[in-house]
């Protein structure tokens, strides 16, 4: 295999800046592999998607612990090609196609052991500070976080990472068939839950956002949904009204509440609208501190519960996206090239540009 690129990748500052430059490792090295550690693969990344966490990292510089405070490469969604492997390495071969999961932990303490590795105390995740991401011509990772892709194409296999996300929330959240479920934000997250809830036969689903073209988008998308534009001007309870008549009455209250925003007044309108024994669970990343109804848990008896990332997903991902059970190509609005990286994030942090997921091909596409 050819290698004659030399690695750049996609990088912020803490003046928010946002550039291509030289990233490591260089070209001798991967070419050498001198610079692989045990257990290493070298991926030439195909493709990349745009999260909405590298988009804040960009405009804000951090996010809850993880500050940018140097020259930082993003992307942490990202299918390609090995290209080289370690020799301690047996279960990848160079031509292999992967996408890759970000996650690079210790394997030694308690959650790790106890096989919830995402909660693993010295986890290193691909584009969180100080960790490097996968926006790079090259890039050294694990080999037993590259998972094989089969047939699906390496745009698929960018979206892989989202999809962790959601079948995540799905299979802690308990939704089952027939259940009834409110999803509060249509943003590309929202719309991979919504996908994923209809693959498992929730019914009815609502799902709500402030901006009109993204209900669109979703009605589009999933044709069952039903769309709730929230009101800058109602309070929760009215929101939860509206949640509860458009599901069909009382008797039709939402099972489970899927909030993928994070904002305060959505958590507040999805806790006000879920049953007696119902569960918010909560997807989004919101701020250090927020304020929700308690007494409202407390008398109906509500779950609350959060996800942190992914744990144990990537391969049901690949198995239910192989399946064809899910499209998620619907969801690819913009595509661009690597050397276009700046104006392919102005197209993702810009509400009009009508963007849900964007991609960046690799230097090579």
């Amino acid at each position: 295999m050819s290698l004659q690129l030399p690695n750049q990748g996609v990088y912020i500052d803490p003046a928010h800046n946002l550039y291509i430059a030289d990233a490591e490792p260089t070209l001798e090295h991967v070419v050498d592999g001198s610079s692989l550690q045990e257990g290493e693969v070298t991926v030439t990344i195909k493709y990349s998607g745009i999260c909405g966490s590298d988009v804040h990292f960009w405009k804000h510089g951090a996010i809850g612990p993880w500050v940018v405070k140097d020259a930082h490469i993003l992307g942490h969604e990202s299918a390609g090609v090995v290209v080289n492997i370690h020799p301690s390495v047996t279960s990848l071969a160079i031509g292999d196609r992967v996408a890759i999961e970000p996650h690079i932990v210790c394997k030694a303490c308690e959650p790790c052991i106890s096989g919830r590795y995402n909660g693993c105390k010295n986890l290193l995740f691909r584009s969180s500070p100080p960790s490097h991401g996968l926006l790079r011509t090259y890039v050294n990772h694990p080999a037993v976080w590259c998972h094989k892709i089969g047939s699906l194409t390496y745009q698929q296999g960018a979206l892989l990472e989202p999809l962790s996300v959601a079948l995540t929330s799905v299979t802690r959240s308990g939704v089952k068939i027939g259940d009834p479920v409110l999803i509060c934000g249509a943003g590309p997250i929202g719309l991979v839950m919504l996908e994923c809830c209809r693959a498992a036969g929730a019914h009815p689903i609502v799902i709500s956002d402030i901006n009109p073209a993204r209900l669109e988008f979703a009605q589009k998308f999933v044709p069952a949904a039903r769309t709730l534009q929230v009101r800058p001007d109602e309070d929760d309870k009215q929101f939860a009204a509206r949640v509860v008549e458009l599901m069909g009455g009382e008797d039709s209250e939402p099972a489970i509440a899927l909030e993928c925003t994070g904002v305060q007044s959505s958590i507040a309108g999805a806790i006000q609208s879920v049953k007696f024994g119902g569960k918010v669970f909560v997807v989004g990343v919101g701020k250090d501190q927020l304020l929700f109804p308690f007494m409202r848990l407390s008398e109906r008896e509500i779950d609350l519960q959060f996800q942190q990332r992914y744990v144990n997903m990537w391969p049901r991902a690949v198995r239910v996206m192989s399946s064809g059970m899910i499209d998620l190509s619907r969801l690819i609005t913009h595509k661009f090239a690597f050397k276009d990286a700046p104006k392919a994030f102005e197209t993702a942090s810009d509400p009009n540009s009508g963007s849900i997921k964007v991609l960046i091909g690799g230097p090579e596409e």
